[in-house]
């Protein structure tokens, strides 16, 4: 993991090829497969445009240019929608306060899973991208004001008590 207070937060990590290729083994448990898109080209399925993450079905499409937060959080809603969302996932993701909330927290805890990524330097680059939290920044958020996401997360079984993934994704109720 990278000493945070030598990273420049202005700075955010993008899916590289090495990245692509680790995103490919963190997420294959969860059956999101990642395909490239040439740099320039349109992101198919990218709800924001430019370098954002597109999600079509279980596909995660990156660009090299494609910061990893945003591959993350795509990721977080494929992970966190409901079972019928996700049969017919093009593009919006849609999802309550509730699951956005949990899609962060759970990127978050899914970067500490990226070699030399963690969970410091995740919150870096959601800071520097413009994510915005009640207390300020995304370390506070995850740190004092997340209890709400972490039990979402937990009752859906997408991770444990000792936050950690569980490598499933929300089922039906």
């Amino acid at each position: 993991m990278p000493d945070v207070s030598e990273v420049d937060p202005t700075t955010v990590l993008n899916c590289d090829q090495q990245r692509q290729q680790q995103l490919v083994t963190l997420l294959q448990p969860y059956g999101i497969e990642i395909e490239h898109i040439t740099n320039n080209d349109t992101i198919p399925g990218s709800f924001f445009g430019d370098r954002e993450a597109g999600l079509m079905g279980n596909k995660l499409l990156l660009r090299y240019d494609t910061p990893v937060h945003s591959a993350l959080h795509e990721a977080g809603h494929y992970i966190c929608m409901d079972p019928q969302r996700r049969a017919n996932l093009d593009t919006n993701a849609e999802g309550d306060y509730d699951e956005e909330n949990g899609v962060c927290y759970l990127q978050i805890l899914l970067a500490d899973h990226l070699p030399k990524i963690g969970k410091e330097r995740m919150m870096l680059d959601m800071d520097s991208w413009g994510y915005t939290f009640r207390l300020g920044s995304a370390k506070s958020w995850f740190e004092n004001d997340a209890e709400d996401a972490q039990q979402w997360l937990i009752n859906h079984n997408i991770i444990d008590s000792d936050q950690q993934p569980t490598w499933h994704y929300r089922k039906a109720k």
